[in-house]
């Protein structure tokens, strides 16, 4: 819905700065008053679905394969992503975690039916219990096997698997892995204005679990703890 909103917003203002030319060259007043009031009442109408359905949404957190959705600058939404393991280990090669290193497996796939696809970038980060937020650990990921870019391009029958590092304190509550696509600049404006997008201003967001065992969420084994990887 956020979508066919905001091509009709667009769609809107097209056809009212038509109108509005044609009413300074045509110097009918009333025409004028009709396309801004029109514009008024079509941008509050706006405004106010976007902050309810903000202010409604409710934050999720996914399980373990539990894909989500993206949706991109050019308002498709084929891509996804989905946590597939979480490790926890010490030490990475020589590498010592300051807490504990949560080695996070995402899978990124596409369903979209011909087009190949991929990421422009990719922010992702760790949120805890209290709100507090954790940057990967670039030059650790360095220490692991070579690891695909986010912004490969998959087809519709492609995946590819990524994994990433974070030193999270031993005693952090509830880790959960935030992940988001687009632009630092206009890719994520235009996102934050579509109504119910996860990116959209005050909205909620979506998390990946990273605490719960994995057997509940897939039939997949306990994190590996202490486990040193060679680079």
């Amino acid at each position: 819905m956020g979508v066919l909103l905001m091509l009709m917003t667009i769609g809107g203002l097209i056809t009212v700065a038509i109108l509005f030319v044609i009413a300074l060259v045509t110097r009918k007043s009333w025409l004028k008053k009709f396309v801004l009031g029109s514009v008024a009442v079509w941008f509050a109408f706006y405004i106010a679905m976007l902050l309810g359905f903000s202010l409604f949404s409710t934050e999720k957190t996914l399980a373990m394969n539990e894909p989500k959705e993206y949706c991109g600058f050019y308002f498709d939404c084929h891509m996804h992503t989905a946590v597939t393991d979480v490790r926890r280990t010490k030490t990475i090669g020589d590498v010592s975690a300051k807490g504990e290193f949560y080695i996070v497996k995402v899978k990124v796939f596409s369903n979209a039916k011909r087009e190949t696809l991929g990421f422009h970038t990719v922010d992702a980060h760790v949120v805890d219990a209290v709100g507090r937020e954790y940057s990967r650990d670039i030059d650790v990921e360095k220490q692991l096997p070579p690891q695909p870019e986010f912004d490969r391009k998959v087809s519709p029958v492609e995946s590819y698997e990524k994994e990433l590092v974070f030193d999270l304190p031993d005693d952090v509550q509830n880790p959960r892995l935030d992940l988001r696509e687009g632009y630092n600049g206009i890719d994520w404006f235009i996102e934050s204005t579509l109504v119910d997008d996860e990116d959209s201003f005050l909205h909620k967001r979506n998390y990946f679990a990273l605490s719960e065992p994995p057997a509940l969420a897939g039939g997949l084994t306990e994190p590996t703890r202490n486990f040193a990887i060679s680079k």
